[in-house]
């Protein structure tokens, strides 16, 4: 069978990850949340969300290396006991460091990746402004991960916080070893020396232009396209930061969907398990759009992915591809029924 991500997707086609990236930096918090983590995938036989145990704004200040090595023992043991739960999907972990300016930053990736770089999915690194973070970072973490026998890259997330970050997010966008780019916005509104009002720290109910939240405050907003921009140029993910309204659950699907559908995010930041699953109900595709796009898919793929007509409408390869990644979303979601006959593209 020739799969379709063989013969649609080209070399700049961003690694399909969990729509959820979800944030804690409380120990107890911590372990609630790997749980959280471990009881969906069973629920929904994949794992729907990624679990990132934070140093940067977790650890109390002085506490920095205790704290790295509390998480580095939590991803071991987390990702030991995932084993047990492979065909449900196994636990993606992963660890915010210090920023690489940081006191806290050496020891943060010695400890955690040099200790646990086989069981990370990935590392955050916050407060990059340039390509040059990215190299100092790798020199840090490559030879932690040597030290940890792992054999393969490990994949650096990143955070853009600053108008500079901004600036120079195309080449970060582009750097190899980067799988996904992520928005701070709290960090971004404060770089501007209050030229940027609190209000775009928030949401309001209709993000109106007068209201200066963030999805209607233009510098946040050109920020924020910039990012996904660049990500989609370069075959990255971009990922949506944080809503805090995390009590409103009808605005925060709302803001959700609006990252997903208006501002092209491919995934967003939950700071509480309440957010996670409206997240994954925001990011998702609807039912009529997965069976549209399977028909679509499977009908294509019978015909060795010539031009076909189906139910009135042409497709060929520009269509095909768009519909793939229909149905990748709603693979990553837990949205494609069981029955569905594109489950045998999933099922190697």
């Amino acid at each position: 069978m020739t799969h379709p991500r063989d013969v649609l997707l080209g070399p700049t086609a961003a690694t399909p990850l969990p729509v959820c990236d979800h944030y804690c930096g409380v120990q107890a918090r911590m372990v609630k949340s790997l749980a959280l983590q471990a009881e969906l995938s069973y629920e929904l036989g994949t794992c729907a969300f990624d679990v990132t145990l934070d140093c940067e704004d977790g650890a109390p200040v002085g506490g920095e290396k205790d704290h790295a090595r509390m998480v580095a023992e939590l991803v071991e043991s987390a990702w030991s006991a995932s084993q047990k739960l492979a065909p449900h999907g196994r636990a993606r972990i992963a660890a915010r460091v210090h920023p690489v300016d940081h006191p806290a930053f050496a020891h943060d990736v010695a400890t955690i990746v040099g200790r646990s770089a086989q069981a990370l999915c990935h590392v955050m690194i916050p407060k990059v402004d340039s390509v040059a973070d990215i190299e100092l970072a790798l020199i840090h973490l490559d030879q932690a991960a040597n030290t940890n026998g792992r054999t393969t890259p490990l994949p650096l997330h990143v955070l853009i916080e600053s108008p500079l970050a901004v600036h120079h997010v195309a080449a970060i966008a582009a750097h190899p070893r980067v799988e996904s780019l992520s928005f701070g916005l709290m960090d971004f509104v404060s770089s501007h020396g209050g030229a940027i009002p609190a209000s775009a720290m928030g949401t309001t109910e209709l993000s109106r232009p007068e209201d200066l939240d963030q999805f209607s405050h233009p510098l946040v907003v050109r920020a924020k396209l910039a990012i996904t921009g660049a990500c989609h140029a370069f075959g990255k993910t971009a990922s949506h930061g944080v809503v805090t309204e995390f009590k409103n659950v009808a605005r925060l699907e709302a803001a959700a969907r609006h990252a997903s559908r208006a501002l092209g995010f491919g995934r967003m930041w939950s700071i509480h398990p309440d957010q996670i699953r409206p997240i994954l109900a925001a990011f998702s595709p609807a039912a009529n759009e997965v069976d549209q796009a399977s028909r679509v898919v499977c009908a294509a793929h019978a015909a060795d992915w010539a031009p076909i007509s189906l139910e009135g409408h042409l497709h060929d390869r520009a269509s095909y591809r768009y519909f793939w990644q229909v149905l990748v979303r709603a693979h990553q979601t837990a949205k494609l029924p069981a029955h569905d006959p594109a489950q045998v593209f999933f099922s190697a």
